[in-house]
């Protein structure tokens, strides 16, 4: 959040692991726990929260919203309708902007159940929020004004970068590429670690080497200015060793795998939307 300001005072509804990671963050740039109410149904959560962090800690949503600047909605897809029933009233009566980061959640509908004419903006984090290497889109509506979209950059931020989109439709691409991608890294360095191994190298080595690779390569590409292209260039000498994997990549289709598989994503998101939403 902007340090120029007072702090605003958040609703967190939910207490798991992403509310966590971005109260965590916010805490560490310097805001006082003092400034979140989380509403968690599991006691064991909530003293934690509390022990951790120094929040407010309430059992139910309506008592953690009634006074906040901003309500972040961190729970199940699956149970947002009847939380944002619940808190339709103090919704109404305080305004205050709305930030959900359930996924497959329309706008419109978040915005039909918790009474209509808010101020909402939608978000899609990715797990390496947890610590604080997240990459986060956000999509707002028409009803969020400038300082709203800063306090909505300002909370996810504490948890890794974010980016702005336009259009909502554009947001199961978001899913597809960021939210779902550390699973493809995974498997990347999955398949690294194995292919190693094959070739005799021990695996606790092969991991090390494999995960401190992607690592090194990612700082590159966000430290850099060069596209990822042109580090590819620089790191393939003509006739090299890393020519010969880059044309056996080529050659099996790695881009219209990738491209298959973030399309497959895609519209699975557009299902699971679909289903969620009445």
């Amino acid at each position: 959040m902007n340090s120029s300001h007072p702090p605003s005072r958040i609703a967190f509804i939910g207490g798991g692991n992403m509310a966590r990671s971005l109260i965590g963050g916010l805490v560490r740039a310097g805001v006082s726990g003092t400034h979140f109410a989380v509403a968690e149904p599991h006691v064991d959560l909530r003293n934690a929260l509390v022990h951790d962090f120094g929040v407010i800690a309430c059992a139910d949503g309506a008592s953690a919203a009634k006074d906040a600047d901003a309500i972040v909605f961190a729970v199940k897809p699956q149970v947002m309708k009847s939380v944002c029933v619940e808190l339709r009233d103090v919704a109404q009566a305080r305004r205050p902007l709305i930030v959900s980061i359930a996924a497959g959640i329309h706008i419109d509908q978040i915005d039909a159940w918790l009474g209509g004419d808010l101020a909402i903006v939608r978000a899609m984090p990715n797990t390496p929020a947890l610590i604080g290497a997240g990459a986060c889109g956000l999509v707002a509506n028409a009803r969020v004004d400038t300082g709203q979209r800063a306090l909505a950059q300002g909370i996810l931020d504490a948890a890794g970068v974010v980016a702005w989109v336009d259009d909502e439709a554009l947001m199961d691409t978001v899913t597809a590429l960021s939210g779902s991608g550390p699973a493809y890294f995974f498997l990347l360095v999955e398949a690294l670690e194995d292919a190693a191994v094959a070739q005799g190298l021990p695996r606790e080595t092969a991991r090390l080497l494999a995960a401190q690779t992607c690592l090194g390569a990612g700082r590159m590409l966000r430290e850099e200015s060069a596209a990822p292209a042109e580090l590819r260039r620089r790191v393939t000498s003509p006739n090299g060793t890393t020519q010969a994997a880059i044309e056996s990549f080529e050659a099996s289709g790695l881009r219209q795998i990738i491209a298959r598989a973030v399309t497959a994503a895609t519209l699975r998101g557009q299902e699971l939307s679909a289903q969620l939403g009445d």
